[in-house]
């Protein structure tokens, strides 16, 4: 069987039927949690305002003893915000339109509630490692919760394979794609893959307290510099900014004339693409970020559960500047050729020229290198898991190799396959938090409880 051959199948396989199920999988998750927890985003004001003045976010846990709790939402962020939020939305607006963005909108407030299940969770069936160091993931409360050590295993497997390895592979090749364009002509991609994996060695080589003080530096500086130049884009455009919301709400419900490539679009598409590009951009269900929040180090489980939430919403505040850059810039409409990373490039250059692609590729390297490191920490706990610590040396030197590897090839077929393993990730992951949810709702009640005694004391 040739690789185009093979590429088909799986192409086919996942958008025929493991596309729509793991949307309908993830989707049904995160309607379950909201109305099991009591619609738990309508506290967002009030528990950002706990959370910033809490004395844990300063703390800067030993090595022995986790994270903080910003560095383990850092960490978590780092893992969502990536190539899809940039290369995903464009595609989304290509197939959905601009209704696209409004399902894309739901997609992030139901996966809110699932988000703050899985991080509560982690909290809770956490453990610690014969030489003292916290660990926990979906691995440990499947293992621990559902009691299942086959699932666990399961999971730990297809998530080394799919996002350790796998994912790993597509986020480098991003990066290298992106640079190498604004690179002068001579220079190949080997060469950008040796330099990234030099610089991803290093952040790697300090473990758990090296990855930590990178992605909460980095995370930030990154999520600023996109969205200010994402804001700066909008002012610009200000008076496209009502019409291009209402365009937003309007095709959310009805059929839209041809956008992009497409003929014509319809609510079903709308709906379809939006909530599956915001669901894998947030990862809620997905069993990503609860192996960062599991090891944070806070009072209650609760807060880490809030901390979560607020990752989320970073995500979709990301994803909105991206759909919005888009629209406003009217490519959907000018460059109907145009698809994922070319699509924003083309946004950005209609009001920067050149330098919306150095922007483009600049935000893409951070968001995919980011990216890299969260997935690699997620893949060494599971690797963890499987077997013991001996083993994150070779993994690590894997993970070196696979970013050499991945500047050199295309990765359409991997791409494929990855999505295919994430349905052997979501289900074990989604089965247990489901399972568990009444552990989960005890700590939401506890929570409730603690806001009604500040009510009382103000």
């Amino acid at each position: 069987m040739g690789q185009n051959t093979l590429y088909e199948l799986v192409s086919s396989l996942n958008r025929d039927y493991i596309g729509p199920l793991l949307t309908i999988v993830l989707l049904g998750a995160g309607i379950f949690f909201t109305i099991r927890l009591h619609f738990i985003p309508r506290f967002y004001l009030r528990t950002i305002r706990h959370l910033f003045k809490s004395s844990n976010i300063g703390h800067k846990a030993s090595k022995q003893h986790g994270m903080s709790p910003f560095q383990a939402l850092s960490t978590a962020i780092a893992s969502q915000v990536g190539t899809g939020n940039i290369v995903g939305v464009a595609m989304a607006l290509v197939m959905g339109g601009p209704g696209a963005v409004f399902w894309l909108w739901v997609s992030a407030v139901l996966g809110m509630s699932t988000n703050f299940a899985e991080a509560v969770l982690g909290q809770l069936f956490r453990t610690k490692t014969p030489d003292g160091h916290i660990i926990g993931g979906p691995a440990y409360y499947i293992q621990n919760g559902l009691h299942s050590k086959f699932m666990a295993r399961l999971f730990a497997v297809f998530f080394i394979i799919a996002l350790g390895m796998i994912g790993i592979m597509v986020q480098a090749n991003s990066i290298s794609d992106a640079l190498v364009t604004l690179l002068p002509s001579g220079v190949k991609n080997i060469y950008v893959g040796i330099v990234l994996t030099i610089f991803v060695g290093f952040v790697l080589s300090g473990g758990i307290s090296t990855i930590a003080s990178f992605v909460e530096r980095v995370v930030p500086v990154m999520a600023g510099i996109f969205i200010l130049g994402s804001l700066v884009f909008i002012c610009i455009h200000i008076d496209t900014l009502i019409p291009q919301l209402s365009s937003i709400f309007k095709c959310a419900f009805t059929t839209q004339a041809g956008v992009g490539g497409a003929v014509g679009v319809s609510v079903k598409s709308a709906i379809r693409y939006g909530i599956s590009r915001g669901l894998f951009s947030n990862e809620a269900g997905l069993g990503t970020t609860p192996h960062a929040h599991a090891i944070a180090k806070v009072k209650e489980p609760y807060e880490q559960g809030l901390y979560a939430i607020v990752g989320i919403s970073v995500d979709i505040l990301i994803c909105t500047l991206t759909s919005m850059v888009i629209l406003m810039s009217g490519v959907l409409q000018t460059s109907p050729g145009a698809m994922g990373i070319q699509l924003a490039q083309a946004a950005f250059n209609t009001t920067f020229g050149i330098l919306g692609n150095y922007f483009i590729a600049i935000s893409l390297f951070f968001f995919a290198m980011s990216t890299i490191v969260g997935w690699y920490f997620f893949a060494a706990q599971n690797v963890r898991y499987l077997f013991n610590e001996r083993f994150i040396w070779p993994y690590r030197i894997i993970v070196l190799l696979l970013v050499i590897v991945a500047s050199t090839v295309k990765v359409s077929l991997i791409w494929e396959l990855a999505d295919t393993f994430n349905f052997f990730i979501v289900l074990p992951n989604v089965i247990a938090i489901i399972w568990l949810s009444p552990k989960v709702a005890a700590e939401a009640k506890r929570m409730f409880s603690y806001l009604r005694g500040l009510d009382a004391k103000s």
